[in-house]
């Protein structure tokens, strides 16, 4: 979601930043560290094929757009802390939303399998906001169509609450408490121009999440 510039903080009178650029890079890494110490990525076996039962392959797999560029960058980071890149791929949920029938037509997203495949492999989802949970309801049945994995993980930038579904996740940058018809909105500079997380008074357009 875009908002309007103000014309000094550079946001609208109804809007309040929960992150700033280095908050989300802080964030970023944070949520990095958590995804190698749970799976045990910085260890020896984790790049050892014949390791299976130790650790299990790790893919990670964005929900476009923004989950798949946040998916890039912990990448980015879990090489950086470990010198082993998980591989990355992107996951067109469209046709598998609950709504498909009932909001207006939208463009389909490339899906990307990443090396490897997903079969026997621990998945981790990466999306910018968790909310009701249909984005990761719809997530999970597309993976279901990639293949088998061993288990599936979740990573958000943003929990803001009002599941709607008995879903949680395992990887959280910041819990946000909010209003059902408030905005939240993830800013990223490769399409945004800038990092950033805002709250915003309106009408709640990504209620779907």
């Amino acid at each position: 979601m875009r908002m309007p510039e103000g014309p000094s903080s550079g946001l609208p009178a109804n809007a309040r930043e929960l992150l700033s650029p280095a908050d989300v890079g802080r964030t970023v890494a944070r949520i990095a560290h958590q995804i190698i110490e749970k799976t045990a990525l910085d260890s020896a076996d984790a790049s050892d094929g014949a390791a299976v039962e130790a650790a299990p392959r790790v893919v990670l797999i964005g929900i476009p757009t923004r989950g798949t560029t946040l998916a890039a960058r912990l990448a980015d980071k879990i090489e950086e802390f470990t010198g082993i890149r998980p591989p990355v791929g992107s996951l067109d949920i469209t046709l598998y939303r609950d709504d498909l029938r009932t909001k207006p037509h939208r463009p389909l997203e490339r899906t990307s399998v990443p090396e490897g495949g997903v079969d026997n492999a621990l998945v981790v989802l990466v999306d910018d906001v968790l909310f009701s949970g249909r984005t990761v309801r719809a997530a999970l049945d597309a993976l279901r169509d990639l293949g088998r994995p061993r288990a599936v993980q979740l990573a958000v930038l943003v929990d803001r609450g009002h599941r709607e579904l008995p879903l949680r996740a395992d990887y959280v940058g910041k819990n946000v408490p909010t209003a059902r018809t408030e905005d939240v909105a993830v800013l990223l500079a490769e399409h945004d121009g800038r990092d950033g997380v805002v709250l915003s008074s309106g009408h709640a357009e990504e209620n779907e999440k």
